[in-house]
């Protein structure tokens, strides 16, 4: 045998390295075209006709910024442009680029047209930031070579291209740059009739039969976000094939969900913690964010930035400007009373 290969228990060869592999299958679940494109309709059709319009002319597509929560398909959206567009596609993140150098290097890489998506572009350093400012508005830079008094600086022209930048904080960037894109896009969180015709359409890429009812039961607790459905999608598909005989119904996605702590409404382990924390420790509010993080021996910025935006869009819990505030709906979901919790002793 191979270095790669083992041998599974039914005594045939198995290759790690093979084609079959779940990140392959994941490159794959990505729609390579709008038609294939779910949910977003009013973004895509928009972005259809500036792709066409710049295609009609012969130019490169005006700048773009995608930006909204993760997992909605910003990466996705930005393949779809350039391949729609037939033109390359050079794919880099924003803290990637510390040095002028870094950004030069790709940027004279650029054939004419070629779009280059930058992911997490609020990360860029201030100095790789300056320098983009004169690449995206007249398609040059301007580098400084060497340091003291043989400092000399260098024009160097480049080819037209389309800036495609990705951000889930798009209130950390900043004004001039925010400026120079002409196509501003907010992604927003997709609807359960979507999301099950998404898994629908990955679960038959991965070759899984299954009930509608059971694609539509992973939808709903998918929090809104393809990524966190495809992911779901898996790992029912685990239980469906040890547990079953490989086809998904409604009650092993059910089952398969409850095992993994996801509740009917998307919630997971740690967001009924923080719910419970709130309500059975603090009379269910308001507290300040430190303090529920403390509790739960967790970070604040993972609390603020992670878990609670979504329980805030689900209205399981109010910002105050005294603290969090958990709402009846929590209590309802968790089958807790409001009046029992605020019960306060008096002082005689």
């Amino acid at each position: 045998m191979g270095e790669h290969t083992v041998r599974n228990h039914m005594g045939t060869d198995f290759n790690i390295r093979g084609r079959n592999s779940d990140k392959e299958f994941e490159n794959s679940l990505r729609p390579l075209s709008f038609p294939d494109f779910n949910g977003q309709e009013k973004i895509v059709s928009n972005l259809r006709i500036f792709v066409q319009a710049a295609k009609m002319r012969g130019e490169s597509l005006d700048h773009v910024l995608l930006h909204g929560p993760p997992g909605l398909g910003k990466t996705t959206l930005s393949n779809i442009i350039a391949n729609e567009l037939g033109v390359g596609f050079k794919v880099t993140s924003g803290p990637v680029l510390d040095k002028p150098g870094d950004l030069a290097g790709i940027l004279t890489s650029l054939e004419p047209n070629d779009v280059l998506f930058i992911d997490e572009i609020h990360r860029l350093s201030p100095i790789v930031e300056e320098y983009l400012y004169s690449a995206m508005e007249d398609y040059r830079i301007d580098i400084l070579i060497d340091k003291g008094p043989s400092a000399r600086s260098i024009q160097i022209d480049l080819n037209p291209f389309t800036l495609i930048g990705a951000t889930t904080r798009s209130g950390l960037l900043t004004a001039p740059l925010r400026a120079r894109f002409g196509i501003n896009m907010h992604l927003e969180y997709y609807d359960s009739k979507t999301l099950a015709g998404i898994i629908s359409r990955s679960a038959q890429i991965l070759g899984v039969s299954f009930d509608d009812d059971a694609t539509y039961e992973i939808a709903r607790r998918s929090r809104g976000t393809p990524r966190i459905a495809n992911a779901l999608l898996r790992r029912v598909r685990d239980f469906a094939q040890v547990m079953g005989n490989g086809h998904i119904t409604n009650d092993i996605a059910k089952m398969a969900l409850e095992a993994l702590n996801i509740d009917k409404y998307g919630l997971d382990e740690i967001d009924n913690k923080i719910l419970c924390t709130i309500i059975d420790k603090f009379k269910g509010g308001p507290v300040g964010i430190g303090t529920i993080a403390t509790a739960l021996s967790e970070d604040t910025g993972t609390i603020e930035e992670v878990y609670e935006p979504y329980l805030i869009k689900e209205g399981f819990i109010k910002r105050t400007p005294r603290g969090r505030e958990v709402t009846d709906l929590a209590y309802r979901h968790l089958g807790k009373s409001r009046f029992n919790n605020n019960e306060q002793g008096t002082l005689f």
